[in-house]
Formats: structure tokens, C-alpha cells, sequence
């Protein structure tokens, strides 16, 4: 299933590294999550607001669907949504995004990644803020986001 881009308001540029890349020069796939996780603090800071000292993040899962390689010279970003909110736990979407020459955007990489809203200090997940909550649903749309709680 192809992911829809007009679904994604948030979109990151992501910075290739010499050291993302493997012998071949395609972009190793154990940096894909890196590409993530530069793309979801992005929005957290921007959109969400996440005040990270009241409040930590931490992961539960994340998947990735690698589709075509990139390479070290391209051009990437990442786009990003939540798509599920529930009561401590959450859900981000991600496409990875090649741009080519002419402005055209090829997908790459999807994936996606259970985040739950974490009590550093008791070590313990808790409820999402209220504030927090509700910038990602207003942010990407209500009618995209499942609402479980």
C-alpha cells in the first residue's frame, strides 16, 4: 500500500551523514530509525510543544519498510503524523522521501513507531499531557487520527 502525501503536513529535511553510509554507498539500513527520530523530535518540538521536563517519550516499537535504496548524494526528508492516540500511548507515521531534480518527491522508506508518553522519575508510562494531545490532533486533523481513548 502506497502511503498518501497529502495525508502528511510535517515534513523535515533530513541530513545524510558519510557516516550513514555502507560500503556501497547506499545509506545503511540501521540508520532509517535515526532518520526518524530526527524527523519526530522536530515535530515534537514544533508542533506538539513536548515539554520534556515535565514529561519524557520513550519507544515502544518502530517499523521499517525499506522500498528503494538511497544513496549518499540524494536528497531526502521525512515526512511525519500521528495517527493514533491513545490514553499513554501513541502512534507516528513516517514516509522517507527522495527529491529529485525536478522538485519530484519518490518514496523510499515508510514506517512507523508506538510512542508512549514516559515518568522518567517512577519509571512508568503515564497519560499523554492534555496540551500535548491535543496540538498532534489538531495539527494532523482530527479525521486522520484514531482516537482509541
Amino acid at each position: 500500500m502506497t502511503e498518501n502525501l497529502a495525508n502528511y503536513k510535517f515534513k523535515a529535511p533530513i541530513p545524510i551523514r558519510f557516516s550513514d553510509i555502507d560500503a556501497y554507498g547506499n545509506v545503511s539500513n540501521t540508520i532509517y530509525l535515526t532518520f526518524f527520530e530526527i524527523a519526530r523530535l522536530s515535530y515534537w518540538k514544533e508542533i506538539a510543544q513536548w515539554d520534556f521536563n515535565s514529561c519524557g517519550v520513550i519507544l515502544g516499537r518502530s517499523e521499517v519498510n525499506y522500498l528503494k535504496p538511497i544513496k549518499v548524494d540524494d536528497q531526502i526528508a521525512c515526512y511525519l503524523r500521528t495517527s493514533r492516540i491513545g490514553n499513554s500511548s501513541f502512534d507516528v507515521m513516517y514516509v522517507l522521501v527522495k527529491i529529485n531534480a525536478d522538485g519530484e518527491e519518490e518514496i523510499c522508506t515508510t514506517g512507523k513507531s508506538v510512542c508512549i508518553s514516559y515518568d522518567y522519575a517512577n519509571l512508568k508510562s503515564v497519560p499523554i499531557p492534555a496540551n500535548e494531545r491535543q496540538r498532534m490532533i489538531d495539527y494532523d486533523e482530527p479525521g486522520l487520527i484514531t482516537n482509541t481513548n
